[in-house]
């Protein structure tokens, strides 16, 4: 490694520190739906579940899975967009990436109804 090559990477050191924060970001937002699924599950579990309600097992565990999927989901989009902008940042050149965004956010919205669907379904 030339002495060129380390004042380039010190040079661009606070963009690549700036990325990898977003990056962690991204990834405890997606810890986060997914402990938002597993709270639902164990919530809805821990009142008492009547003998009409023999499908409730199959929906929890439907909703736990999309939990977990968009949760993956969004590892891979943040994984992705941070590899991205690592390259964007050594070339020096920026690309807005609102398509992530936008997705995550609709998709965000959606959990959220769903949240506030299940808590009143359980009073």
């Amino acid at each position: 490694m030339g002495k060129e090559e380390k004042t380039s990477q010190l040079k661009y050191a606070q963009q690549h520190l700036a990325n990898e924060r977003t990056y962690l970001a991204w990834i405890r937002t997606s810890i986060a739906i997914i402990g938002i699924g597993l709270l639902m599950t164990s919530l809805h579990f821990s009142g008492n579940i009547t003998p009409s309600a023999s499908n409730a097992f199959e929906i929890m565990l439907g909703i736990i899975t999309g939990f977990f999927f968009f949760g993956m989901v969004i590892i891979i989009i943040a994984t992705t967009s941070y590899l991205s902008k690592k390259k964007q940042i050594e070339n020096q050149s920026f690309y807005s990436s609102h398509m992530p965004i936008v997705f995550v956010s609709f998709i965000l919205i959606a959990i959220a109804i769903i949240v506030i669907f299940c808590v009143l379904s359980q009073w």
